[in-house]
């Protein structure tokens, strides 16, 4: 009997994590390595849940646009990786946790993963800058980050938390939690 199981632990654990999500209000969620390939196809699944809700084109276009420079920084800068050989090309996977949701006439946008012990100052510093902007502010930092050189620890332009910023009329919120002495679990957790 390979593959059975007498007590119904499986589905126990899986109905639980169930509810939880949706007593949470969300209604997507996706925990593992992400590559642009799995990027695509979330998001269009995400892009048809909200046309299936009847959600206005601002906010599909906001949390679209949210969903993407999430996942996008899950892909490059996780601390928590692998790699795999497809042909002569070595392929990072990175390690994060990204939910879509729904609570009180509002979506949100949650992602997490690991980082650096060495980055979490510099990463709170410059969200910290961000949040108090408001939208002038957003729009002229975002212009001058765009004109001026991409910072050393950027694999992009630089600009993708002000983006989110940009894109969150309801605001974004951030947390740590130390995980030992070399990584932390990073969260971002935007609402529209």
């Amino acid at each position: 009997m390979t593959g059975q199981t007498v007590n119904g632990m499986v589905a126990s654990e899986l109905s639980s994590l169930r509810s939880t999500m949706q007593d949470k209000g969300v209604m997507f969620c996706f925990s593992g390595f992400m590559t642009e390939s799995i990027l695509t196809g979330i998001a269009s699944a995400v892009r048809q849940k909200l046309e299936v809700e009847d959600a206005d084109r601002k906010t599909v276009m906001g949390l679209f646009s949210i969903f993407v420079e999430l996942v996008q920084n899950v892909i490059r800068y996780s601390a928590e990786k692998d790699g795999v050989e497809e042909g002569d090309k070595l392929i990072d996977l990175r390690y994060g946790v990204i939910t879509v949701g729904r609570r009180d006439d509002s979506y949100f946008v949650s992602c997490g993963n690991m980082i650096s012990n060495k980055d979490v100052d510099r990463l709170s510093t410059g969200l910290q800058k961000i949040l108090e902007l408001d939208r002038d502010g957003l729009k002229a930092l975002y212009k001058e980050v765009l004109k001026g050189p991409t910072p050393e620890t950027s694999k992009g332009a630089g600009v993708g938390f002000i983006e989110i910023a940009r894109r969150a009329p309801n605001g974004f919120e951030y947390g740590f939690e130390k995980v030992d002495d070399e990584r932390t679990f990073f969260a971002v957790r935007a609402h529209l």
